[in-house]
C-alpha cells in the first residue's frame, strides 16, 4: 500500500520528532555521567602522610566534589615530607593540569626553613579555604593566670621560661616569636621546645615539663573544658566558636593575629582559563551544603578567598613568615 504525499509527510515528521527525542535522550544520558563542571578528573595532592590536617582536607575536598557531581572522579596522593616541601616540588613536573596541591600556613614556614628550590610563589593560587587560630595554654595549676603574666615571665627569666609547641618553623613557634616581637621583648628570649606530634605537647605540659604550651585550638580544646589546661589567649581575630570565653590576643592588647589557614593551589604552567575553571569548582565547592557540613563537623572556620586577594594574601603572609623566622634566628 503506498502512501499519499500528506500521509508521507506526515510519517516523516514522526520519525523525525522520535530521532530527536531519541537524541536528546542520550544527550542527557551522556551528561549525567560527566561533571557539572566540565572537569572530569582531578588530581589531589597532599603534601603529607596520611592522617593529619591537610590529608583530611584533601580527602574532604575529594568526597565533597564527588557527592556534588562536580567532578566525575577525584583521587588522593599522598607525597609528604620536609613540612610539604616534597609536594610542592612535585607541582613542578606535573602534567596533568586538573591537579590541585593542599597546602597552608605551615608550608610558608617550610619552604624557608627547608631552604627549598620550589617556591610558593611559582604556583598558581586558586583558594584559601579554612583555618584555625592558634590557643595559648598553661598547666592548670600555672601561676601565669593572664597572658601578660607569661610574657612578662619571659621577659623577666628569658629562657628560663618553656614554650612547647609542634615543629620548629611552624606555626606555634612562629607565633611565640610574634607575641614576644609586639611587646618588645628580644625573640632570643624564646625557649621553645618542640614537638613533633601534638600528644607529646600535650603530655609534656600535663607533665608540668614545660611552662606553657601553643597549638591549634582543637588540639588542646577539651583539656581546657576539663580543667586540666588554662587557655590564655587565641591568636585569631575573633574568638574561637570551641573556646568562645577565651580572649584574643588582640582584645588584651597584643597586636598578633595568626591563624592556621589551609587552601588549594595549582602547578604554576596553567594558563588563565584553566586557573579560572580550577577557581570556578572552588567557588561550586565552598557554596555546597556538604562542604558548609564539613566544615561544621571538623571545627574548620570558613576562610574562602579566591582570586587576586589570596594572591596578595600569600605575598603578604610569606613576608611576613621571613620576618619572623630571621627575628627567632631560623633564618639568617
Amino acid at each position: 500500500m503506498k502512501l499519499d504525499p500528506m500521509t508521507r509527510r506526515s510519517a516523516y515528521a514522526v520519525a523525525a520528532a522520535a530521532s530527536v527525542i531519541l537524541l536528546a535522550a542520550c544527550s542527557t544520558t551522556a551528561a549525567d555521567t560527566s561533571s557539572s563542571t566540565g572537569i572530569d578528573t582531578l588530581n589531589i595532592v597532599v603534601p603529607a602522610d596520611p592522617g593529619g590536617g591537610w590529608d583530611q582536607t584533601g580527602r574532604a575536598i575529594e568526597k565533597d566534589l564527588q557527592t556534588n557531581n562536580l567532578v566525575t572522579s577525584a583521587s588522593v596522593v599522598n607525597i609528604g615530607g620536609a613540612g610539604g616541601t616534597n609536594g610542592l616540588a612535585s607541582l613542578k613536573t606535573e602534567k596533568d593540569m586538573n591537579t590541585l596541591l593542599v597546602m597552608g600556613y605551615v608550608m610558608v614556614g617550610a619552604v624557608e626553613t627547608n631552604n627549598s628550590a620550589n617556591r610558593i610563589e611559582d604556583t598558581t593560587p586558586i583558594a584559601r579555604l579554612t583555618d584555625e587560630p592558634l590557643v595559648v595554654v598553661v598547666p592548670e595549676n600555672s601561676p601565669y593566670e593572664t597572658i601578660d603574666d607569661l610574657l612578662a615571665d619571659i621577659n623577666a627569666q628569658g629562657q628560663g621560661v618553656s614554650i612547647t609547641g609542634g615543629s620548629a618553623g611552624g606555626a606555634d613557634h612562629i607565633l611565640g616569636g610574634m607575641m614576644l616581637k609586639a611587646e618588645g621583648i628580644s625573640a632570643d628570649k624564646l625557649n621553645y621546645i618542640p614537638y613533633s606530634g601534638g600528644g607529646e605537647s600535650l603530655a609534656a605540659l600535663l607533665g608540668n615539663k614545660v611552662n606553657a604550651g601553643i597549638s591549634g585550638v582543637g588540639e588542646y580544646a577539651e583539656q581546657v573544658k576539663a580543667g586540666k589546661l588554662r587557655a590564655l589567649a587565641v591568636s585569631g581575630s575573633d574568638a574561637a566558636p570551641q573556646l568562645p570565653d577565651v580572649e584574643t590576643l588582640t582584645d588584651q592588647g597584643i597586636d598578633v593575629v595568626l591563624t592556621n589557614w589551609r587552601g588549594v593551589v595549582a602547578p604554576g604552567t596553567i594558563d588563565a582559563a584553566q586557573a579560572q575553571k580550577l577557581t570556578k569548582l572552588m567557588e561550586d565547592l565552598h557554596a555546597s551544603d556538604t562542604w558548609k557540613s564539613t566544615l561544621s563537623d571538623n571545627n574548620w572556620a570558613d576562610a574562602f578567598m579566591i582570586g587576586d586577594e589570596f594572591a596578595t594574601f600569600l605575598t603578604d603572609d610569606i613576608a611576613t613568615v621571613k620576618v619572623t623566622l630571621k627575628d627567632i634566628g631560623l633564618l639568617q
